[in-house]
């Protein structure tokens, strides 16, 4: 699994493409593959994965098994307008128009890494998203979260 990190702005053109920074090429491995797939976020963003994070992560939601009506669902909306994505010559990456569209995104973007995956953001968004939330609420959740995770 290759792990991500960092937060990055970026611009896209009027074709919906980006150009994926230079620090953020430099942590996929040597002679890594330049297909991504690309598909809905949980919060109006998109989710970007290196093709293999996206092999592994795909393997657990497709070995769900299907007698389960809420696995079918999950597996259905988790692959809901999944696109691959290729980064051309210039290191650009374009977005299909119903993802875009579906993210909201304008021309200012964030990219977000959260280890296996990167968050595509509309800028502003990520920004209200992350400025209502106050230190004594990520303490909160960070608390509720991880005493769950432990019990």
């Amino acid at each position: 699994m290759i792990h991500l990190l960092g937060e990055y702005e970026v611009t896209l053109d009027p074709k919906g493409r980006f150009l994926l920074p230079a620090k953020l090429i430099s942590q996929l491995p040597e002679g890594a593959s330049t297909q991504f797939v690309v598909n809905r976020g949980f919060d109006e963003c998109l989710n970007l994965y290196p093709m293999p994070n996206w092999l592994l992560v795909s393997s657990e939601i497709e070995d769900l098994p299907d007698h389960d009506e809420d696995n079918r669902k999950l597996k259905k909306y988790f692959n809901y307008g999944v696109a691959t994505v290729d980064l051309d010559a210039a290191n650009r990456v374009l977005l299909p128009g119903n993802l875009k569209e579906y993210a909201g995104l304008g021309k200012d973007v964030v990219l977000s890494c959260s280890k296996k995956r990167i968050e595509i953001w509309d800028k502003s968004k990520f920004h209200q998203f992350f400025d209502s939330f106050t230190p004594a609420a990520y303490s909160s959740l960070y608390n509720k979260v991880m005493t769950h995770k432990q019990g």
